[in-house]
């Protein structure tokens, strides 16, 4: 059928409705910036075109040159037989108006922590200017990082991640964003390297999936990093570390915050005692957690 195409289809609507209709068949999942097929396929020919993103009606009735339509369909088959995420395809994600490079060494940045952040975390941080240190705990991309370093401009940065392949890329993005003085790149599992500092505020979106959830995703999802996605057979893992470890790495009044999924109601049964915040996001108040220095399960004075 796309060897097809190349002589049958002509325009830019051509190429938008045999995506669409390729896609649907194809029985895609769309979880990585784009909600239904439609919209990622008319993204994936503007990109491919090299056209502005926000013009779509402008450009509907174009024809494009042989040279063009070879190029998009090669695209569009690789997104419908391989199922690989548009992101990986244009190497290009987005967080709000923030673009990052991407590629199949992280996760596709996703979180609601870019929500808040986009609001320097109001009301529950009163002076953006009295943030001076940061932690992005499991940084991947680097791309929370760089929103807490637009977000509070009077912090130092650390961002780390256990993998040196995701550091590349978030050394990328953080060179992109001309913020290599601020942000501070480290290999670490969770907190293991970072020994003696202190920070006003952490933020985390660590790895929450179980492993009856992994055995479930979507095939999409399989061609990102899986130690980004795992964690233990609860998907907890790793946040119940950050919980155990986190006050040894905050200052008096440090805040953490954490992402963790669908897992709110299984964290609050581990720590029943612990006052958790949860923080209000464009999908409910269910996936985001805020503590207290003084709050956390274990607080080592």
């Amino acid at each position: 059928m796309f060897t097809q195409a190349e002589t049958q289809l002509h325009t830019f609507r051509d190429l938008l409705r045999f995506a669409v209709s390729r896609f649907n068949e194809a029985g895609l999942f769309f979880g990585h910036g784009s909600t239904n097929a439609y919209d990622e396929a008319a993204y994936l020919i503007l990109h491919t075109l090299h056209l502005p993103p926000d013009q779509l009606e402008a450009f509907l009735d174009a024809r494009l040159t042989s040279a063009e339509i070879t190029q998009v369909l090669s695209i569009l088959k690789r997104r419908t037989l391989e199922k690989i995420p548009a992101a990986y395809l244009t190497h290009e994600a987005w967080l709000g108006d923030f673009s990052f490079y991407v590629d199949k060494r992280v996760l596709i940045p996703r979180s609601f922590i870019a929500e808040l952040l986009r609001e320097q975390l109001t009301p529950w941080v009163a002076d953006p200017a009295a943030i001076h240190s940061a932690l992005d705990l499991c940084t991947g991309s680097g791309c929370l990082a760089i929103l807490l370093a637009h977000a509070f401009e009077k912090a130092r940065i650390d961002a780390t991640d256990i993998s040196n392949e995701a550091l590349e890329v978030a050394s990328k993005n953080v060179d992109d964003y001309g913020l290599e003085q601020r942000i501070n790149l480290l290999q670490s599992d969770l907190f293991s390297a970072l020994a003696g500092r202190r920070y006003d505020l952490i933020i985390s979106n660590p790895p929450y999936v179980s492993a009856e959830a992994m055995a479930a995703l979507p095939e999409e999802y399989r061609h990102e990093p899986r130690n980004a996605l795992a964690s233990g057979e609860d998907g907890l893992e790793a946040t119940q570390t950050i919980l155990q470890e986190a006050a040894n790495y905050l200052t008096e009044e440090g805040m953490l915050i954490v992402e963790i999924g669908h897992n709110r109601a299984a964290l609050e049964q581990i720590f029943p005692q612990t006052p958790f915040t949860w923080l209000e996001t464009s999908a409910g108040d269910g996936f985001v957690f805020m503590l207290k220095r003084d709050h956390l399960p274990q607080v080592v004075k």
